[in-house]
């Protein structure tokens, strides 16, 4: 558990510092802003709801959700409208240190996604259909999030997101990044997540 929420709030951080860092904010981040911009909803309510609407989804094409899936989709999005009522990350507006930051920002996303995932109580809604689609489709974790990065990249520049420099770099690298940490961690299987019937299985006997 300790494991799985750092995950959640260094993810959180990561998206605050991407969208701060000026450039064009993460794949997501276009789509996220995209919706706010036309929707009641803050930053972190809209990534709350877009985590939903893909669990239902992941779970039609076969990826069962667990504990870390449902605590994701509430978690980071409260803990990002709270990284930004905080005031506590910068926004840059030279060049050099937007790049920076935006580089920062992928490994800080790279690193939340791997320690997340090495609790194995269950893919986010969004690495959960990047999970499943690799498993599905027998491609490279790399490979299946570079593409969904940047159909989702389209969808949120249509709908006015903040797209720039930073949202291609993001786009082309995130995949690689979080491939990075899961080979240096020496975590071969990220598919294997336990599912909500064998999370509470597991309570179930840990309680007697």
């Amino acid at each position: 558990m300790v494991i799985l929420f750092a995950g959640f709030f260094i993810l959180a951080i990561g998206i605050v510092v991407n969208l701060y860092a000026n450039l064009g904010t993460s794949p997501w981040g276009v789509l996220h802003v995209g919706l706010s911009y036309i929707t009641p909803f803050t930053l972190g309510q809209v990534t709350q709801i877009v985590g939903l609407i893909i669990i239902v989804i992941s779970w039609l094409i076969g990826f069962s959700p667990g504990f870390g899936t449902i605590a994701n989709m509430i978690t980071i999005g409260f803990f990002i409208d709270i990284i930004i009522a905080l005031n506590i990350i910068p926004t840059q507006t030279e060049i050099i240190w937007q790049l920076t930051q935006l580089i920062l920002s992928i490994f800080i996303l790279g690193g939340g996604v791997f320690l997340y995932l090495r609790a194995q109580l269950g893919a986010g809604p969004r690495d959960g259909l990047m999970v499943a689609l690799a498993k599905r489709l027998n491609k490279p974790i790399s490979h299946i999030r570079v593409s969904m990065d940047i159909i989702v990249v389209l969808a949120g520049f249509i709908l006015g997101g903040p797209l720039g420099v930073g949202t291609v770099i993001s786009a082309l690298s995130l995949g690689y990044i979080i491939q990075f940490f899961l080979k240096i961690g020496k975590f071969n299987k990220p598919s294997e997540q336990l599912n909500l019937l064998e999370f509470f299985e597991i309570i179930k006997r840990k309680n007697k």
